[in-house]
């Protein structure tokens, strides 16, 4: 007979515990929807009434155009103009209303940009037999479709407005809009529910979370809704401007302590995933800055003295394709970085021989730098790895050692094999680097000394991607260095049988 893992309690617990963080989440989304729908509708409403407003004025400057001396109207014209729902009412007095401001009247016809303009419900037309409405609502309904706009007018001292209905106009709008209210409202309701089910499936995790919670304990029964709320309340608090927030349950929640663990154990993670990336950023903006601003300035010395200048003018060319060199091989370290972060570049191991790369890397660089000695104490010793990676390791480790060693001196470049590792080790007797700086040297953009590494060149990332390369091998990198003595760097992996 098999039995339920979760007691009718617990079962309502959860039910109970969802329904409360998804009600309140739905309610807060369902006021912003409302919201946005609302404002729409204002400003559908607001630029229909302009359009509506707009096609009178320019119907009522049709008719004034026509009328031409209003004393002399006739009584066919009288007829012909009603028809259209425009009428002519002489006036005893001057004339009354809003004028439009003189920066506005050329949006108006001239005929009419003069006058004064109001709004009247001129009650002239039935609305309809209206049986199925009450009282009420013919009479609101008249109101609305006997609106009446009207422009007073003075034309050689003789004051006259014009009027037109705008029923036959606002019905079309109306109904249309009326239609557009009746289905906002059904979708707007039934948004309650969807965005129920869809918070419902968001919040799924943090509630098999509060589940998991629960079942590593059996000192005490079910939790009571109430401190599970409170817990889940505690989580609206955290956002992405307040990573350093963390859940506090007191002692009346002592069974939910693993969960407010776990989440504060991921808040740590993100929180310090978050400050180095922004580290980061401003580090890579930095050392943009300066290479950026190098071209800039001999762009402007170009500008204003290699047009004529042929020395200033190749200095120019020879110092910007150094600086875009150096922009070219910071982005492509960046690259390099950024995708050993997400996981995008994959190993492409085979068995080699580290005495083989070694050598290689020795070569080339015996090619390109006479300043130093190279020698080379190579065993051979194989190992399961990408051979292009652990070349680029290598290569950053020699160049480091040429960097920060006086002309003449000497690198060694040996490779040993030591129980089940395979190291790899480059040594100088270079300038060394100072005991605080050591634990350091792995960072992003860090130099032991800025005035050293601008006139050396370099990024300050090459040892943060050798540590990427080594670590990804399931590696170490170990240092041992003394100032105005040298430095050691050994590169140790696991080795492999041939």
């Amino acid at each position: 007979m098999k039995t339920s893992s979760h007691s009718p309690v617990t079962e309502g617990v959860r039910s109970r515990m969802r329904t409360s963080i998804t009600s309140r989440l739905n309610f807060r989304l369902w006021i912003h929807l409302v919201g946005v729908v609302l404002a729409l509708d204002i400003l559908l409403l607001v630029a229909v009434s302009v359009g509506i407003v707009m096609y009178a004025e320019h119907r009522i400057a049709e008719a004034v155009e026509s009328i031409g001396d209003p004393r002399s109207l006739s009584e066919d014209s009288v007829r012909l103009l009603s028809i259209s729902g425009i009428s002519v009412v002489p006036l005893d007095r001057d004339p009354t209303g809003c004028e439009i401001p003189g920066l506005f009247r050329r949006a108006f016809p001239e005929q009419t940009a003069g006058g004064t303009r109001w709004f009247e419900f001129h009650v002239e037309h039935p609305v309809g037999s209206g049986e199925h409405l009450g009282d009420a609502e013919q009479a609101l309904l008249r109101r609305i479709y006997n609106l009446t706009y009207r422009i007073e007018l003075t034309s050689d001292d003789y004051s006259y407005a014009v009027r037109m209905t705008l029923g036959p106009v606002i019905r079309v709008p109306m109904a249309i809009f009326i239609v557009l209210l009746i289905a906002e409202l059904l979708a707007v309701l039934r948004s309650l529910s969807i965005g129920g089910h869809i918070i419902q499936r968001t919040m799924r995790p943090i509630v098999e979370l509060a589940e998991k919670a629960q079942s590593m304990t059996t000192a005490r029964g079910p939790y009571s809704p109430e401190e599970i709320q409170a817990l889940a309340g505690k989580l609206e608090g955290i956002t992405a401007a307040r990573l350093d927030t963390r859940i506090d349950v007191d002692g009346a929640q002592d069974e939910l302590k693993s969960v407010a663990a776990a989440i504060n154990s991921m808040l740590d993670r993100i929180n310090e995933s978050y400050k180095a990336q922004a580290r980061f950023v401003s580090d890579a903006s930095h050392e943009l800055r300066s290479p950026i601003a190098a071209i800039q300035g001999y762009a402007n010395l170009l500008d204003r003295w290699g047009k004529h200048d042929e020395q200033a003018l190749q200095e120019s060319i020879d110092a910007i394709k150094e600086e875009a060199a150096n922009m070219k091989e910071l982005v492509e370290q960046l690259l390099f970085l950024a995708k050993g972060d997400s996981h995008a570049m994959p190993l492409h191991e085979e068995l080699i021989n580290l005495s083989d790369v070694a050598e290689a890397v020795v070569k080339e660089t015996q090619m390109i730098d006479d300043r130093h000695v190279l020698e080379s104490r190579l065993t051979p010793v194989h190992a399961k790895a990408d051979p292009g990676l652990i070349k680029q390791a290598l290569r950053i480790l020699v160049d480091n050692a040429i960097k920060y060693t006086p002309s003449g001196g000497r690198i060694v470049v040996s490779v040993k094999r030591s129980a089940d590792m395979a190291w790899l080790t480059v040594q100088d007797d270079g300038i060394g680097i100072p005991p605080e700086a050591v634990p350091r040297i792995f960072d992003r953009f860090y130099r032991a000394d800025d005035s050293r590494a601008r006139a050396t060149g370099g990024t300050g990332l090459g040892l943060s991607i050798a540590k990427w390369i080594v670590e990804r091998h399931g590696g170490r990198i170990e240092v041992l260095s003394r100032q105005d003595i040298g430095t050691r760097i050994s590169i140790v992996i696991p080795a492999a049988e041939q």
